[in-house]
């Protein structure tokens, strides 16, 4: 896995041993980016099940102004914090090592993208989409880009966010939602 284009373009990233966490695909991610593409630069961001750390590192090396990420797991806090100094980042982010349920009810900032990529079998998505939603920490006009497994459902709108667009990579889908 590495990153693919910007400032840390080709940095490969590592990831924690074993099957505790599924990061995103280099086409995937690279399929997010494009979708993206001129909602990244100067965004705040929030790296919600970060795992590795990928999809944050991809967007601040595109040039988020900074970002968030949120991981329960020691062992993979400290890859995202390995990562974010091998590609020079660091300086624009802030790990929190807590549960993502806890990290979005006490975050006191507001973000214009946020990633969501929980454990598929744990089918967390609607209901991380719901507490982000009831937290308000999610920009006017900002977008959540939640990763499912296909056939997991997701609701077509949770409070002031709507799904505008949903994209199917095998059997990874890719669903964003924006706050209306």
């Amino acid at each position: 896995m590495r990153v693919i284009s910007g400032s840390a373009r080709g940095a490969k990233l590592r990831t924690i041993e074993g099957n505790d966490t599924r990061p995103t695909t280099d086409k995937v991610k690279g399929a997010i980016f494009n979708i993206l593409a001129n909602d990244i630069y100067g965004k705040k961001v929030l790296d919600l099940f970060a795992g590795s750390g990928a999809l944050g590192i991809e967007a601040l090396s595109r040039g988020a102004k900074m970002a968030v990420f949120a991981e329960k797991s020691a062992a993979a806090a400290e890859i995202i914090k390995q990562n974010l100094e091998h590609t020079k980042l660091a300086d624009k982010a802030k790990v929190l090592k807590n549960d993502v349920f806890a990290v979005v009810k006490t975050i006191t900032e507001k973000f214009d993208l946020i990633f969501l990529d929980p454990p598929y079998a744990d089918e967390l998505a609607g209901e991380t989409i719901k507490a982000v939603d009831e937290a308000k920490i999610l920009e006017d006009g900002g977008i959540i880009i939640a990763e499912t497994d296909d056939g997991q459902p997701v609701p077509e709108t949770v409070g002031e966010l709507v799904l505008f667009d949903k994209r199917k990579y095998g059997r990874i889908n890719i669903n964003f939602y924006k706050k209306i």
